[in-house]
């Protein structure tokens, strides 16, 4: 079905009302459902085991990274029925930050849904102690010998020696077990499969979440979100700056990729479901030097962003002092809350739609006059209606919507897709969307040209 509009004024968004009224009572009840004293207990928990290092004990009952995985398996087993939880184990050989042989392992839960289509929430529960005491250990190193480059190579290092990881990453596994409770218990069956994740390994170079995306890459797993979340506890930074309102998301480019898609759509859900607490969208991949398992999915072309507390104290992380003190459990549950509306909301919409073609090309045009913006996209299972959104090229977000109805294809009369970037999301009968995708030219490689030798 083909519609031609010619349109003399382009409607702001901020006139068409799409805040508060979208609400979707079903997300408003799950978000209110997130516990700030079970954040606090879980955090606890996952503190009194002293560390959670990698390459800790995997023998005692109480203390290292096996009692710790171990007691995340069987809380996430307790937290609901409905939820399929499993040890994702890999044997990794000696490299890098990884000294020896191990044998490591994620903590899986999965809350199926409707359609194999995979949404993730993840975080790290390894810890690591690289200060004085814990593993650079420089009270051993021979006199006159240099300090390594990376300090979590020394050779002395202590596996065991104190490092609680309240924040780092304590908070955030507290935010992906209470979640998993909290969507498992909600009784909305959702269109999407949510996958529940706590990586090991990460604090050794993303170690656990690699051998996953290569796993699941390999298997051609579609993978439509992934919301990591890496120290998002604390409120009070090191500098004395006190920020409990907001929460930094990172998202990797160029500007339209999946991942800055994803970004914009969690900072739409927050206004509207969680508008006390504000979403600052970082147009970077991380923060400078640091890195996290978000990484991992988007070597792959996986959408994936995460959440990062507004201030952190770096005196605290990777040491003895990241203690439950340092975790500010309120705005922990705001990061929460801002997590589940998201996840909830993409959740239950349909898949978003694709805008390219069998031969990986953009369809879009000029059709019929040559000076028209011509959309196509092939349609998404269980849409009942598109939105189309357009921009100036040289502004980040979205300055326009039109809502359109359940067809494969619209035209705007005389607006130019020279001077605007399009995207397009799938509209659900509860009028939840899908991430927009957007009308942007597929990078591409020319061959290289032959020179006569």
């Amino acid at each position: 079905m083909k519609l031609l509009l010619v349109l003399s004024v382009a409607v702001p968004l901020a006139a068409q009302n799409v805040g508060r009224p979208d609400a979707d009572p079903r997300i408003e009840k799950l978000v209110a459902a997130v516990s700030e004293e079970r954040l606090r207990q879980l955090d606890e928990r996952l503190t009194s085991f002293v560390t959670r290092h990698t390459l800790s004990d995997t023998t005692s009952p109480v203390r290292g990274i096996g009692a710790a995985r171990q007691w995340i398996l069987d809380e996430l087993k307790r937290s609901s029925s409905k939820l399929q939880v499993s040890f994702d184990i890999y044997r990794v050989a000696a490299q890098g930050r990884i000294t020896r042989d191990v044998e490591l392992r994620n903590v899986m839960a999965v809350l199926p849904g409707r359609t194999p289509r995979r949404i993730y929430v993840t975080s790290h529960y390894d810890t690591v102690n690289i200060g004085p005491g814990g593993q650079i250990a420089v009270n051993t190193r021979p006199a006159g010998q240099a300090a390594p480059a990376d300090p979590q190579l020394n050779a002395n290092q202590d596996y065991n020696a104190a490092s609680p990881g309240a924040n780092d990453d304590g908070s955030g596994t507290a935010l992906t077990m209470e979640l998993a409770r909290v969507f498992a218990e909600s009784g909305i069956e959702f269109d999407a499969t949510l996958v529940f994740v706590c990586w090991a390994g990460e604090e050794q170079g993303l170690v656990g979440s690699r051998a996953h995306v290569q796993k699941i890459a390999s298997e051609h797993v579609l993978v439509e979100a992934v919301f990591n979340n890496d120290i998002v506890g604390n409120s009070h930074s090191g500098n004395g700056a006190i920020d409990t309102k907001s929460v930094r998301v990172y998202a990797e480019g160029p500007e339209d990729s999946t991942s800055r898609s994803l970004a914009r759509y969690i900072q739409r859900m927050a206004t509207i479901h969680v508008p006390a607490h504000q979403v600052q969208l970082m147009a970077r991949n991380d923060r400078f030097g640091r890195g996290s398992d978000h990484s991992s999915f988007n070597q792959y072309g996986y959408p994936a962003v995460v959440f990062r507390e507004s201030n952190e104290n770096f005196s605290k992380q990777h040491s003895a002092n990241d203690t439950l003190d340092g975790v500010d459990f309120k705005y922990l549950a705001q990061n929460a809350r801002i997590n589940a509306a998201s996840v909830a909301a993409l959740a239950l919409a349909p898949p978003a739609p694709k805008v390219v073609n069998e031969r990986n090309q953009v369809m879009i045009g000029r059709q019929p006059s040559g000076y028209d913006a011509n959309l196509r996209w092939n349609s998404s299972p269980g849409a009942v209606a598109y939105r189309i959104y357009w921009r100036d090229t040289w502004t980040n977000d979205w300055q326009h919507q039109q809502l359109v109805g359940n067809m494969t294809e619209y035209i705007f009369g005389n607006l130019s897709i020279d001077d605007h970037v399009f995207g397009v999301a799938a509209v659900g009968p509860d009028g939840n969307e899908s991430l927009v995708s957007a009308y942007v030219t597929p990078i591409r490689r020319d061959p290289e040209v032959k020179l006569v030798k």
